[in-house]
């Protein structure tokens, strides 16, 4: 309260979550912080979900005693913290505490809001407007737009503007107008024609406002030839466009385009993706595929992804110099690029295995695939997510490299086990096929309860990758070379179902270490020894973080947990049957779980590996990392660290 006074705040106290609640629904408080540290009678997290669910840009901060071991905030982060702060008794530190708030959170919730009321006035708005990214995918386009132009929204959100029809009305050097005053940081202004889906051309009357931003004035790209695009820096179109009849012969209205920063509307529009509400989720939304939640299948715009390798940024390229290393560090890929780490990891590995010149497929086309499969990638599984995917992407790369591996396979099964190991969680839910069964989902029921997440993850890559020749990687490949690509890739992405594990890791030993060791090395090459070895190489690539340096291996274990601790309170909350009752947030000891992973999972099967690829350095990391958490749980250690000394 002292802070509050001194800082100038109004202030509203409440002594039970059923009247903090009625309180915040009758103000609406900006900042709303929830004092834990006496009371266990109440649940904050359930509170500070209520107050989301009434408002959803907020802040919210839990107040807590210091504790002697340091827990994972990531419930309360799922919960909707923005903050944790410990007890302490200095006044002075509270103030400073709710000032960093006020100048931080706050006032970024304040640019949410005003984001949010923006999209809620395009959704109304009777002028047609259309949103790009920096690259010239189109992000958005409200009802009006669809009225006028024809188009449903799903027709356009992921595509690139060069994609879309265009009159011939215009003069033929009109762009190159536009661009010579867009370069000089000048507005232009004039009559611009378009082309409706029905071939109609309208015209309007088009502004255009050079903005400026991080990095200077943003330039426009010449949109005259897609051979010769120049990148455009952390921009946004926002284009409005209206005219009432066609070929110009019915009043017109006067339009506007103005290009604004992304990083200052980028949030708003990643919220309004996630936001509840019907009218929300329409206005980014594509095709969508229905687990729990809908996952937009589009394009994010909040970073510019190169149009070659050429173009990655020094920070990316430098972060990904020692990707042929084993000990190559994914999670800082993954802060460099935003978490959009598969797209840039697998334009550098697949250029270095050649697929493109594999499949006879442009740079551009494989760079527009690895961004549509990332982008259905969930970012919200703090586990199953796009990071996980390049994860094993990289590890699988790895093992392409070793020569028993190389002497195994064709180069074909090296294209399928790349392309396999980049989709094989693409549209994971972050729960299992247990859970998905207990609750009679729709994919267990088109699945039939068997394989349902890996049959839905290879289904829905190739329906992804074929539905749109933008994106196609395997348009230009033979039909027979397809279907022989297609099977070792639906194959090895089946093979990641762990209740197959042991089936797979014994005919592998059975077929092919032993014959191995009695120097009968024919057997390498026969077909079906290759497919053995296929679903070995991504059964490890997929959970090899027990094999990777000790600070990873922490950081992958950390995530899982928490997935499949939030699989548990799911349960819980729809009663449904624990699956996991392991994994309980309240009592699970993460040591002891990773202990019994690597014993009934790991060891067998990384020993088989390694007989056959030679991988002394994965052994080694394994063998550090059984002993840390054996160490953590000899001290009765339930976290992923000891406490601090």
């Amino acid at each position: 309260c002292w802070a509050c006074e001194k800082g100038n705040f109004r202030c509203s106290m409440a002594r039970t979550p059923e009247s903090a609640l009625e309180c915040f629904l009758e103000k609406h408080h900006d900042l709303v912080i929830i004092d834990h540290r006496h009371s266990r009678h109440f649940d904050a997290e359930a509170l500070c979900r209520n107050c989301h669910i009434n408002l959803w840009v907020l802040t919210c901060v839990l107040f807590l005693r210091p504790d002697r071991e340091e827990a994972s905030v990531m419930p309360l982060i799922n919960a909707g913290f923005n903050r944790r702060y410990v007890e302490n008794a200095n006044m002075m530190a509270c103030y400073n505490e709710l000032l960093q708030l006020e100048h931080g959170e706050v006032r970024a919730q304040f640019k949410l809001r005003a984001g949010n009321a923006i999209f809620t006035a395009l959704e109304q708005s009777q002028e047609a407007i259309e949103i790009t990214s920096e690259d010239q995918v189109i992000q958005y386009v409200n009802p009006a737009y669809e009225s006028i132009m024809g188009y449903q929204q799903g027709e356009l959100i992921g595509k690139e503007i060069m994609e879309v029809p265009k009159s011939e009305k215009n003069k033929p050097d009109l762009l190159e107008t536009i661009n010579s005053c867009i370069r000089k940081g000048k507005e232009w202004q004039g009559i611009y024609y378009a082309k409706k889906k029905n071939g109609d051309s309208i015209q309007q009357n088009v502004k255009i406002t050079p903005v400026i931003g991080q990095g200077g004035i943003f330039f426009s790209p010449d949109i005259q030839s897609s051979k010769h695009k120049d990148r455009r820096k952390g921009s946004l179109d926002v284009r409005s466009t209206t005219s009432r009849g066609s070929d110009g012969s019915s009043q017109r209205r006067h339009s506007s385009m103005a290009r604004i920063h992304s990083m200052t509307i980028e949030a708003p529009i990643t919220k309004v993706g996630s936001s509840p509400s019907p009218m929300a989720l329409r206005r980014l939304s594509g095709n969508e595929y229905i687990l729990a939640t809908k996952q937009p299948h589009h394009i994010p715009s909040h970073l510019t992804t190169p149009l070659s390798l050429n173009d990655i940024p020094p920070r990316i390229a430098e972060t990904m110099e020692n990707e042929e290393s084993w000990d190559f560090d994914i999670v800082n890929l993954e802060a460099a690029t935003m978490r959009r780490p598969l797209t840039y990891l697998g334009m550098k590995i697949f250029s270095r295995f050649g697929v493109c010149e594999f499949l006879n497929c442009p740079e551009a086309t494989l760079r527009s695939w690895l961004q549509v499969i990332e982008a259905n990638y969930h970012s919200s599984n703090s586990y199953h997510n796009s990071s996980h995917a390049a994860d094993v992407l990289h590890a699988t790369a790895y093992f392409l490299c070793k020569e028993r591996v190389k002497q195994s396979l064709d180069p074909i099964d090296e294209v399928a086990a790349l392309i396999a190991a980049t989709v094989h969680d693409v549209d994971h839910p972050g729960r299992t096929n247990s859970f998905l069964c207990n609750a009679g989902s729709e994919l267990a029921i088109l699945y039939n309860d068997t394989a349902v997440l890996e049959s839905h993850h290879a289904a829905l890559a190739f329906q992804i990758t074929t539905r749109d020749d933008k994106c196609n990687i395997f348009k230009n490949i033979e039909r027979n070379e397809y279907r022989t690509l297609r099977q070792a890739i639906i194959d090895m992405v089946l093979a990641t179902e762990m209740t197959k594990h042991f089936e797979h890791v014994n005919k592998f030993v059975n077929s092919i270490n032993k014959p191995l060791a009695e120097s009968v090395k024919s057997i390498l090459t026969s077909p079906e020894n290759r497919i053995l070895v296929k679903r070995m190489l991504i059964k490890c690539a997929d959970i090899s973080n027990p094999c990777r340096p000790q600070e990873l291996c922490i950081e992958w274990a950390g995530r899982i947990s928490e997935e499949y601790f939030a699989q548990t309170d799911e349960e819980k909350r729809q009663g449904l049957p624990v699956v996991m009752p392991v994994f309980d947030r309240n009592t699970c000891s993460i040591p002891k779980s990773q202990i019994s992973f690597i014993d009934y999972f790991i060891t067998d099967m990384f020993d088989a590996w390694d007989a056959f690829a030679d991988l002394p350095n994965l052994m080694q990391h394994l063998d550090n990392n059984f002993k840390y958490w054996k160490g953590l749980d000899e001290r009765k250690l339930h976290s992923l660290r000891p406490p601090p000394e």
